[in-house]
């Protein structure tokens, strides 16, 4: 991993009597990765954090290396683009992110050029002159983007950015976030469908009650997760044959025929690399024809499922 670019030690934050963050601790280097967590989490509360606009009650933030509260100089190395809508209604696109820009320094000449690309970069270049009061949820989630992005922070956090967007405005958003962390910023997205996160990232922070269940790509966290087994569908002309072969093997704990699809084998096996590795030999040599394979655990849904299932 590379020098952290936001990390925590120790965090916790209360709300009351309620307890935000329990004792967190993790670091996140430059490059993409997805907050994810069910509704009273804690993800508003660790991105508030992040942001500087809360304080922990006890452990320590850093972003940039440095603490974010009330600190200036953190402010503008980083973007924000919050889930909820905080417009002037009356202005412009571009009168509103023209005033940010000048908050993060950018005036004059510099600004206005500044201000043209980002809202190319949004897809809000034909739209940013009519006024906020009357644009869509699309465009108003667009607008926010290019006041996050508008002065090129290091450190980009967005919470629930590919809400109110249509397919192709997703697609963008995700290409855009993708070519930020490209370039060596740091990036964290929140996020609660899980679809689509997959589509951004295999990074990811899962954080559920207050407390980081785990960190990492998705694929490495699923392997980890021993006390469930690895379920495979294999779709093939000798099912039966085949089946019989798979359950001899050390490394499958189970090989049944889907009663309801005579092709279908169901497999489990807590040792899926070896599993993958080994079967092209046995289909090879005993001369099966495999019409259909993939494992309804490779997801991060199923991840997510397992991870707050045991916690």
């Amino acid at each position: 991993m590379s020098q952290p670019m936001i990390s925590l030690e120790r965090v916790s934050r209360w709300h009351g009597q309620v307890i935000g963050l329990n004792d967190v601790s993790f670091q996140l280097p430059a490059g993409l990765t997805a907050l994810l967590g069910p509704n009273g989490a804690g993800k508003s509360t660790l991105l508030k954090l992040v942001t500087g606009q809360l304080r922990p009650h006890t452990g320590r933030v850093l972003s940039l290396n440095q603490e974010p509260f009330a600190n200036p100089v953190v402010a503008g190395r980083m973007g924000y683009c919050p889930e909820i809508d905080n417009f002037y209604e009356e202005l412009t696109g571009r009168e509103f992110v023209t005033l940010l820009a000048a908050m993060n320094g950018i005036r004059g000449e510099g600004a206005k050029k500044r201000v043209q690309e980002v809202m190319e970069q949004v897809g809000m270049a034909d739209r940013c002159d009519r006024r906020i009061g009357g644009y869509s949820k699309g465009m108003r989630q667009r607008i926010k983007v290019a006041q996050a992005i508008i002065h090129d922070p290091d450190i980009l956090i967005m919470d629930e950015p590919l809400n109110g967007l249509d397919p192709v405005g997703r697609r963008e958003m995700v290409e855009l976030m993708q070519s930020f962390a490209a370039r060596g910023k740091c990036v964290l997205v929140s996020s609660h469908i899980l679809y689509e996160v997959e589509q951004i990232t295999d990074r990811i922070l899962v954080i559920f009650k207050g407390r980081v269940l785990a960190q990492g790509n998705i694929h490495d966290i699923r392997d980890q997760i021993d006390k469930h087994p690895h379920h495979i569908r294999l779709t093939t002309d000798r099912p039966r044959e085949l089946a019989a072969l798979l359950i001899g093997q050390p490394f499958v704990l189970s090989a049944r025929v889907d009663p309801k699809s005579e092709k279908l084998i169901e497999i489990e096996t807590h040792q899926p690399d070896v599993f993958y590795g080994a079967l092209p030999q046995l289909v090879i040599s005993g001369g099966f024809l495999i019409e259909r394979f993939h494992s309804p655990d490779n997801n991060l849904e199923s991840v997510f499922r397992y991870l707050v299932g045991d916690a």
